[in-house]
């Protein structure tokens, strides 16, 4: 258990006592800090008190970023396979010819 690090995470005023891996700490550091940012523009933009409400709206919007980047990762992928066929195809040819 030497290899663990225990940190505190500070979110929407609760203070998160973790262990974690040392590899983690910057990283969920920076997701407390981009979740904090977050919060409180939800509550200047729309005027939500209620900190579940916010956080709700957070989880949210993190959660769609991620499927997001997966459909254009998607996306992405199903172009370079098209190019690649389209490329195979025009060797081909040459090759055949």
């Amino acid at each position: 258990m030497s290899d663990r690090l225990k940190i505190k995470i500070s979110i929407a005023n609760r203070v998160y006592p973790l262990t974690i891996q040392p590899s983690q700490e910057e990283g969920l550091r920076k997701a407390a800090k981009k979740i904090e940012t977050m919060i409180k523009q939800f509550e200047q933009s729309y005027s939500v008190r209620d900190k579940q409400d916010v956080l709700a709206m957070c989880a949210l919007q993190f959660a769609s970023q991620v499927e997001q980047k997966t459909i254009d990762k998607d996306n992405a992928s199903e172009h370079v396979e098209d190019k690649l066929e389209t490329l195979n195809n025009i060797l081909q040819e040459h090759l055949n010819s």
